[in-house]
């Protein structure tokens, strides 16, 4: 018998507890014969390492007493683990037990595969979150997720390249870690898992879409549906990942846009439903970039 590749799952945990528990629970389940399990705790209000590692021996728990953000706490894990692939999933998934065959099979089969991620469902089951992905375009900084919304038929029971992960199930050989470096930390929250799956294309791999394995998201449960928060790392990492994945006339034409078309919109939009503490927010994330110029393109490849 071949040998079988360990797969190093790693969740980050922020004052969420009831749905990592959730997520472990359908983690005991797996059919695969290899997974280490890595749980790093993001600086939530109360630890939940005494309860976690009673309820789940079997789980390397870390405690960060500093919030780093998505990419820092998986970061975190990625350094702990000692697996061959290495599959980031939020703690707000459920994953069905014959989740990873199929995935790590194609891995293995597929040299030029550097990123893969599953189909994603809503909590529903049936209701698609994410079949792939079109690229995020300069002109606008935003992306367009495929299947989004629509109700699960098997029409993308099917693997193929795509342009986009999805950062909630997202799985990555060790080798190319190795190869273009950890997730970037500079964002905090959201964009990173696109930027990092630029930096995974430009060393020459591939991004696929694996319908063959699927996993259940509740999405939003940490940061909140529409929140400050999450109108801010919107805004500011939106124009982060452009400037550093853009340049010359579609980087000027999307700041263009940008400026003369998405601030004014948002500004009406907020104004007009008395959101003031949104539009605060989105303020916030474009001063960020006015305010930080050469912080953010001191990292550009």
């Amino acid at each position: 018998m071949g040998h079988t590749p360990l797969v190093s799952l790693i969740s980050v945990n922020y004052n969420s507890l009831p749905d990592t528990i959730l997520m472990l629970e359908s983690v005991k389940k797996l059919s695969y014969p290899a997974v280490e399990m890595i749980v790093v705790d993001n600086a939530s209000k109360q630890s939940p390492g005494p309860e976690l590692t009673s309820r789940f021996p079997w789980i390397k728990f870390i405690r960060s007493e500093q919030n780093l953000g998505f990419a820092g706490g998986n970061n975190i894990g990625i350094k702990a683990s000692k697996g061959d692939y290495i599959f980031l999933v939020n703690n707000d998934t459920i994953m069905f037990p014959d989740f990873l065959e199929p995935i790590v099979a194609f891995m293995e089969s597929h040299p030029d595969a550097g990123m893969a991620s599953p189909k994603v469902l809503y909590p529903d089951g049936k209701t698609l979150q994410y079949t792939g992905a079109i690229k995020i375009s300069p002109y606008t900084g935003r992306g367009r997720r495929l299947g989004l919304l629509e109700q699960d038929q098997g029409q993308y029971d099917k693997n193929y390249k795509t342009d986009l992960g999805h950062g909630a199930a997202l799985i990555v050989p060790r080798k190319i870690i190795d190869l273009v470096g950890l997730m970037p930390e500079l964002y905090f929250l959201y964009y990173e898992e696109h930027d990092w799956c630029e930096m995974v294309k430009r060393a020459g791999f591939s991004m696929y879409y694996i319908g063959d394995s699927k996993i259940l998201h509740t999405e939003s449960v940490s940061t909140g549906n529409d929140s400050p928060l999450k109108v801010y790392y919107l805004t500011r990492n939106r124009l982060i990942f452009m400037r550093r994945n853009f340049s010359g006339l579609p980087l000027l034409s999307g700041m263009l846009f940008f400026f003369t078309f998405s601030v004014p919109w948002n500004i009406l939009k907020y104004t007009a439903k008395g959101k003031m503490n949104l539009l605060k927010a989105f303020l916030r994330g474009v001063g960020w970039n006015l305010t930080h110029l050469r912080v953010a393109l001191s990292v550009c490849l």
